[in-house]
């Protein structure tokens, strides 16, 4: 009976484990960016803490392996548990010292969980258990309880706890692991009454920060952006953020700022009507990303727009835009119009299921700064967004800052050339962000800024538009190597030119 309980708490241990590195690696991702950096530099620092871990558990005498056991359930509970509201507070309220406690936790959390394997084995090897049979019994639970968390926390636990709350639930779960030792093996534990009287202490404070993780998240994000949030919620994809000072609203994924709604006018009038309004044949408009509706609401304005899809694969993006009144009253409900499908799904797929074809296609998809987004500014996905686009049609993509980020941005326009596109790039002045870009292009058609509006705008006419086409001095195009996918150097350029700003 024994043997059977040690055997079930490797599964529940090594759940735990592993949650806290994906705890680790996606919370890193959403703050810092580059998912593949972060989860590769956090997977391989928690590996070499665990290997620490499995070292230093050879100098636990015989007798106290249980002792210490039960202290490291503990242990391991309470700083893994608090590891992502701890990791959270720290970046809002410094970012400076972030990296810094992030591997610390994960070191230390590593060489904890490293321990826990040796020590049940030594447990089990002692209660006369075969041992081919026990190294088999002790690594399929655990390899078990791995596959059980990495299947649960992108489908479950992130999306429907957040990353905190799944932070304290599984740190519930080492300590619990740590009672049931204790009351099992009561018998043996000298100390049974100070390790009983721990574990409960640290369970309260875990179940506390489980019943107030939203305050603390709340709290967090109230230091990390100024501001009163009025919306926030995790989804599988990304961290959405809406905050209100004043009559300003702000949406920020995953830490980044998208729009202000004191001057995103400027971003959409130009996003949208230096395309639309030279093609006054437009019928069908195609929209990939641009789940907060604000570019819809530009193209809507054209009665000769019968039909306009919109890909955007974050559903609780598009729910939130369609919902909430006061993001509603942004977009003027244009999320809701009957001449609009909305389709949440991954843009690229999207493409490859259909052959539909399009008089235009807005593509306003977040700045590469993952080889996730990067894929979406590549030379095979802009190869196949040609076959649903008509002879006559144009393209603009969102192409991050001409001035910040001046070798992404003519990557990005040379990846459309390679890919075949004749293109056509344009900039503007957003308050909010800066210089910023974006590229017409078209496959046969010349194209020519349009010399005035049938609609009436906020910013542009007949001069700001010529402007917006012509590059001073130091925005001069630069010759850069097209994002192909097997490299995705436009990830790389990106990344070099904002750290130049920032630093």
């Amino acid at each position: 009976m024994t043997n059977r309980i040690l055997v079930l708490s490797i599964f529940v241990v090594a759940s735990c484990g592993l949650a806290y590195e994906l705890i680790a690696g996606a919370l890193s991702s959403y703050l810092l960016g580059d998912s593949v950096l972060q989860f590769s530099t956090i997977i391989g620092s928690y590996l070499f803490a665990m290997g620490v871990g499995a070292h230093f558990s050879k100098y636990i005498r015989d007798e106290d392996v249980l002792a210490r056991f039960v202290d490291i359930e503990i242990m391991v509970g309470l700083i893994g548990g608090m590891s992502a509201a701890l990791l959270f507070l720290c970046f809002s309220w410094s970012a400076a010292p972030f990296r810094v406690l992030l591997y610390t936790v994960v070191f230390l959390i590593g060489v904890l969980v490293g321990m826990e394997v040796p020590l049940v084995m030594r447990l089990l090897h002692g209660r006369q258990s075969v041992f081919r049979e026990l190294v088999s019994t002790v690594l399929s639970f655990d390899y078990l309880g791995a596959l059980a968390v990495s299947l649960l926390f992108p489908l479950v636990l992130a999306p429907q706890l957040g990353l905190t709350r799944t932070g304290f639930l599984f740190g519930m779960g080492n300590v619990a692991v740590g009672l049931w030792t204790i009351h099992v093996f009561r018998a043996e534990l000298q100390q049974m009454h100070r390790q009983l009287l721990r574990a409960c202490l640290v369970l309260i404070v875990l179940a506390a920060g489980f019943a107030a993780s939203d305050r603390l998240v709340r709290w967090g994000e109230q230091g990390m952006y100024g501001d009163e949030v009025i919306y926030s919620t995790s989804t599988p994809y990304q961290r959405l953020v809406v905050t209100r000072w004043k009559d300003d609203l702000r949406l920020y994924i995953n830490g980044n700022l998208q729009f202000s709604s004191r001057d995103e006018y400027r971003y959409h009038e130009a996003l949208v009507h230096p395309a639309l309004a030279t093609q006054p044949w437009a019928q069908s408009v195609l929209v990939l990303g641009g789940g907060d509706g604000l570019a819809l609401r530009e193209i809507l304005r054209y009665p000769h727009v019968r039909h306009v899809t919109l890909v955007d694969l974050d559903p609780a993006m598009t729910q939130a835009f369609r919902r909430r009144p006061e993001l509603v009253a942004l977009n003027q409900g244009a999320l809701s119009d009957p001449r609009v499908q909305v389709i949440n799904t991954d843009a690229a797929i999207w493409l490859q299921a259909n052959t539909r074809m399009f008089d235009l296609a807005i593509v306003d998809f977040p700045d590469p700064s993952s080889f996730a987004l990067g894929k979406l500014f590549s030379i095979p996905f802009y190869s196949l967004l040609k076959k649903h686009v008509s002879a006559n049609g144009l393209i603009v993509v969102q192409a991050t800052s001409p001035y910040f980020a001046p070798h992404a941005y003519w990557s990005i326009d040379a990846t459309l050339r390679e890919a075949g596109w004749k293109t056509y790039p344009y900039h503007l002045y957003v308050p909010s962000f800066g210089e910023w870009g974006f590229i017409l292009a078209s496959t046969q058609r010349d194209y020519s800024p349009p010399a005035s509006y049938a609609a009436p705008m906020r910013y542009l006419n007949a001069q700001t538009t010529a402007e917006m086409f012509r590059f001073p001095p130091d925005m001069q195009p630069l010759e850069m190597e097209p994002n192909r996918l097997n490299t995705q150097s436009l990830v790389r350029y990106f990344e070099q030119d904002w750290h130049r700003v920032v630093r």
